[in-house]
């Protein structure tokens, strides 16, 4: 025999090594069963939060289409675009893109700025050019108040807390995919072979091992495991750290949620101070050229929120 001791023996060279084969499928079946469990946790939570997430942004621009709609209709309708615009960044920012979040915010703001700026002066007409110098004199002039600052901040907090959770539990469920493919390796299938079957050559069928020797047994078969332990650890201190912001500074529900409520309590602050910001526009990007628009020549599309 080659593992079990060759005195008194039962067993035959080829009934060891089916024996020792036996040995080392049990033992990988009964780690990838357990490690399974774990991975079955990771898959069902990173779908969950993935859902929660996506139906909550979803909700937000339905709230938002049905708010504006309702408030300022066809205004909002030739317009719609500037918003369903921001929520498709949002949203592609969450999946994964490569996306400066306050860039965004900001395009937004401006784009909306625009386009405020056009209705409440509607008896002008507005080049590019111009619309180019109107932007030049948001910074100065904060026609929404401190509702971009505010909103873009928050924004920005709440959607790198998701995306980061996201992103860390599926790493999570990825490494428990790797280590499932780890097979035993023939030091440990040997091992395993004399503290199970090898007390079975010598007839004694019902001799289990002591508790020591079983653990180091297990010791030398999850080396490579073990070596993973702390880099785990670590990793699972890390994501419930951000849960915990989720939940807590960076609550994802209380920003995305009112988004809606936020954009249109910068468009009310802009429209208190329309007045003040237009005369202020005139005066440094000069006076605009005075034409009445016909709406009904222009044929008009609408990009419905869903």
């Amino acid at each position: 025999l080659k593992i079990c001791p060759s005195g008194f023996t039962c067993c035959t060279r080829e009934m060891e090594h089916k024996l020792n084969y036996q040995s080392r499928q049990e033992f990988d079946r009964i780690l990838r069963e357990t490690i399974s469990m774990l991975k079955n946790t990771f898959n069902t939570r990173t779908q969950r939060f993935d859902e929660f997430f996506t139906e909550l942004l979803k909700n937000s621009k339905r709230d938002l289409h049905t708010m504006f709609l309702r408030t300022y209709g066809m205004l909002y309708q030739q317009n719609s675009h500037v918003f369903t615009d921001l929520f498709r960044v949002l949203e592609n920012y969450y999946k994964g893109s490569n996306i400066n979040l306050l860039d965004a915010l900001d395009n937004f703001f401006t784009a909306l700025y625009q386009k405020m700026f056009e209705l409440l002066n509607s008896q002008y007409t507005f080049s590019e050019s111009y619309l180019s110098c109107v932007s030049e004199f948001m910074e100065e002039l904060q026609p929404f108040g401190d509702v971009p600052q505010k909103l873009s901040m928050q924004v920005k907090r709440a959607f790198v807390a998701a995306r980061t959770f996201v992103q860390g539990l599926a790493v999570g469920r990825d490494v428990i995919k790797v280590i499932m493919q780890l097979n035993s390796s023939s030091e440990c299938s040997k091992a395993l072979m004399k503290m199970t079957y090898c007390p079975h050559c010598r007839g004694l069928l019902d001799l289990k091992p002591c508790n020591n020797y079983c653990i180091n047994v297990m010791k030398g078969c999850l080396a490579y495991h073990a070596e993973l332990n702390d880099d785990w650890n670590s990793y699972i201190d890390a994501l419930m750290l951000v849960a915990d912001r989720l939940e807590g500074p960076f609550n994802i529900e209380s920003v995305v949620d009112p988004i809606h409520v936020k954009i249109s309590e910068a468009i009310m602050n802009f429209q208190e101070s329309g007045p003040i910001v237009s005369n202020k526009v005139f005066s440094g990007c000069g006076q605009p050229r005075l034409e009445k628009r016909d709406i009904r020549s222009k044929e008009l599309t609408y990009d419905t929120l869903k």
